[in-house]
């Protein structure tokens, strides 16, 4: 059984109001002169990566085109009545934890809060105590710093190895696992790490504080460096074609 192009996007925007909780589609007309503009993936693959796109007024916009426009590092400007809506230019730290590091990560971004507040800190999760396994937050992590939706990560588990190695995996992520300020600055200078991990089990939270204030402080040195770490990269190049 075949549909008639209509028949598609009539189809498209039922699907479309159901997902978004929106009126039944009676309320759209057609593309050509339609009340309710519809943002889809493909209309955000037509846009330049890295630029801003002002969404028109009471215009739908579906999930798929979000996370389209999240991945091509695309700006949603959404307004009301008009208006652009408030954006906020802060860079992002995100920072995630397991059940054995949820404890330090609430310490460290209260300190953030108050240190970096120029800085929007993403919390990844985890959020209680309860047992979790954790990849799954140092993936999170990792992730928004490969997509450079973050500027740094830092990840806390027991012992900060299994973290840094599950970041590692990541394309592009540089994690270090640093239990004091000299691994701290070493990280950054020489290796330009761009994740960091922590084991709340080896550390206390006065040094773990020191140890993050120091870590983003830290410029990457550059020169043979540079060099280096270039040559780091690439090895990860000959197995991500």
């Amino acid at each position: 059984m075949s549909y008639r192009p209509d028949e598609i996007e009539a189809l498209v925007r039922k699907v479309v109001n159901q997902v978004m909780g929106e009126q039944p589609s009676s309320t759209f007309t057609a593309a050509t002169g339609g009340k309710r503009p519809l943002i889809d993936a493909d209309l955000i693959h037509q846009l330049p990566p890295n630029s801003t796109y002002a969404v028109p007024p009471n215009a739908l916009i579906t999930p798929l085109a979000r996370q389209t426009a999240l991945e091509r590092h695309i700006r949603l400007e959404e307004g009301g009545a008009g208006q652009p809506a408030p954006v906020t230019s802060k860079p992002a730290i995100a920072i995630g934890a397991d059940h054995g590091g949820f404890t330090l990560k609430e310490t460290l971004k209260k300190m953030l809060a108050t240190t970096h507040a120029d800085y929007e800190v993403v919390d990844c999760g985890t959020h209680s105590t309860d047992s979790v396994d954790y990849p799954d937050f140092a993936y999170a992590v990792a992730q928004l710093v490969a997509t450079e939706r973050a500027w740094r990560g830092i990840v806390i588990d027991g012992a900060g190895i299994g973290s840094c190695m599950a970041a590692n995996k990541v394309p592009g992520v540089r994690a270090a696992m640093c239990y004091d300020q000299a691994t701290a600055v070493n990280s950054r200078e020489h290796n330009n790490a761009n994740v960091l991990t922590l084991g709340a089990g080896l550390i206390g939270p006065n040094l773990a504080q020191q140890i993050v204030q120091t870590w983003l402080a830290t410029d990457f040195g550059g020169d043979r460096h540079a060099r280096r770490v270039d040559k780091i990269m690439a090895i990860e190049k000959r197995f991500y074609k």
